[in-house]
């Protein structure tokens, strides 16, 4: 679930592309990467890290230019490896080609059986060079770079949302189901961002103009942005997993505030699954909207019972369970003051794999609770994810393996509930056909082998709209 960025027609691009990254940074911790366009050729620097670590003053200043593209990573296609930080970067016929990718494509051995049978060499792991490969042997081919994206996705299979510098032109696209998020931002000095959410955009005073369109194409030049329509879908796929944990809660995806999805999944949790306490509680970050509604609804209390240490990263996309577990100690300790004795109700977003519930339930009764009633503002996961998300297999899944109550007894809760399926759809007010909702299915918008599939009934459209000045 990486976050991206693109900027053009913006002096010193790379600090823009920074506070951009930043304000994504709860997308992917693993590593960042800043390339930018001068004019003649394409600055770059990457490293593992946070962006503060990846970056500084003199190498931000290095990056000179006004058309930029910036990621922040969190891996699950290709593994860790230096290789594989993005942005990537190639040079072929006189072209330099940067790209940077948000999803996951479940066709991509394939793809690099098939291109490397046409003699492409693949110098990482990631399936963002599959799509690199594709276009650059469209363009190769002179095929302009608008017909090389439709091509392209013709040929890919899965979540993505692309955005890559050609030549220091700036072009995005977006996969027909509006799986991934990507939205379209101008700045106050008349240049435009593109990013993952719409956070990026309020970090460098932008103003958001709209979501880019499911299966649509967008150039950005010369002030103009340049929309094309490649393919469309009967319905779309939108990650239900966004407005469960991923993005941040300030943000708008496609139009929904996700902040008030997760107050509405604690006020529907209320109803559904109520409890008698002395006070609810927020797992800080992703649970605290959820636990302010809970607390409306049912006119108990609202109580920090955990406090966290805001200098430790997501627990969920640290890349090892090792480091999860380690990092729940170092990110949350409780209020002894606010739990002892007290019957408590923490409001969580998710169940997924059951060790993290259970680490922190054992913190929160060795600071002396009498009762912890846990209650999760999503429904259980059962499925693996094959778009994105780090949770591939059924094994990981406790509650693939386990009902309900046999969760709750291992992850010694007092009551353990979850969000229906129903109120979560109604928390987020898009339609049931309008939403990825595979993990809690076992259902997918895509063909994925093995799997069962809900077709959404994609097509190529592949016609230009008038450019439009925003």
């Amino acid at each position: 679930m990486c976050g991206i960025a693109g900027i053009t027609d913006t002096p010193n691009v790379s600090v823009s592309l920074y506070w951009a990254l930043y304000a994504l940074q709860h997308r992917g911790q693993e590593s960042a990467g800043i390339f930018t366009y001068d004019g003649k050729s394409v600055q770059k620097h990457k490293g593992y890290g946070l962006v503060s670590e990846v970056f500084n003053g003199p190498i931000l200043e290095s990056l000179a230019g006004k058309t930029g593209i910036g990621h922040v990573r969190y891996p699950t296609t290709g593994g860790s490896k230096p290789e594989n930080i993005q942005p990537f970067h190639f040079m072929f016929r006189g072209h330099v080609l940067s790209l940077v990718h948000n999803g996951n494509l479940v066709n991509t051995n394939e793809l690099r059986y098939e291109y490397e049978g046409r003699g492409h060499i693949f110098s990482t792991t990631s399936d963002t060079e599959v799509i690199a490969a594709i276009l650059a042997n469209e363009i190769i081919h002179d095929h302009t770079p608008d017909e090389a994206v439709s091509y392209c996705m013709r040929m890919i299979r899965g979540s993505y949302a692309v955005i890559f510098m050609l030549d220091g032109i700036l072009y995005a696209f977006r996969d027909p189901l509006g799986i991934k998020p990507l939205c379209l931002g101008k700045i106050e000095n008349g240049g435009f961002i593109l990013a993952s959410e719409s956070v990026a955009l309020d970090s460098v005073g932008a103003i958001f103009v709209r979501d880019v369109v499911p299966g649509e194409s967008v150039r950005l030049e010369d002030g103009t942005v340049y929309s094309r329509k490649m393919m469309k879908a009967k319905s779309c796929a939108h990650c239900v997993f966004e407005y469960i944990y991923f993005a941040r809660a300030d943000s708008i995806i496609d139009g929904v505030s996700v902040y008030d999805v997760r107050r509405r999944t604690g006020e529907l949790l209320a109803k559904q699954a109520p409890a008698k306490a002395d006070l609810i509680s927020p797992v800080p970050d992703s649970g605290t909207a959820a636990a302010t509604g809970y607390s409306r609804e049912s006119r108990i209390p609202f109580r920090e019972a955990l406090i966290k240490n805001r200098y430790t990263g997501r627990t969920f996309i640290m890349p090892s369970q090792e480091k999860r577990e380690i990092a729940v100690r170092m990110k949350l300790n409780p209020v002894r003051g606010h739990i002892k004795d007290k019957s408590v109700v923490l409001v969580d977003d998710s169940i997924v794999r059951g060790t993290t519930s259970k680490k922190i339930l054992s913190l929160v009764r060795e600071f002396g609770a009498k009762e912890i009633h846990l209650r999760i503002a999503s429904p259980q996961i059962i499925a693996p994810c094959y778009l994105g998300t780090d949770f591939p297999t059924r094994s990981e899944l406790i509650a693939s393996m386990k009902p309900v109550a046999e969760v709750e007894k291992e992850i010694q809760a007092t009551s353990l509930a979850h969000i229906s399926l129903e109120g979560l759809i109604e928390a987020i007010g898009i339609p049931r056909e309008d939403l990825c909702l595979g993990c809690l299915t076992g259902k997918y918008p895509v063909a994925i082998d093995g799997e069962e599939e809900e077709k959404r009934g994609i097509t190529m459209v592949d016609s230009y709209s008038r450019p439009s000045k925003v």
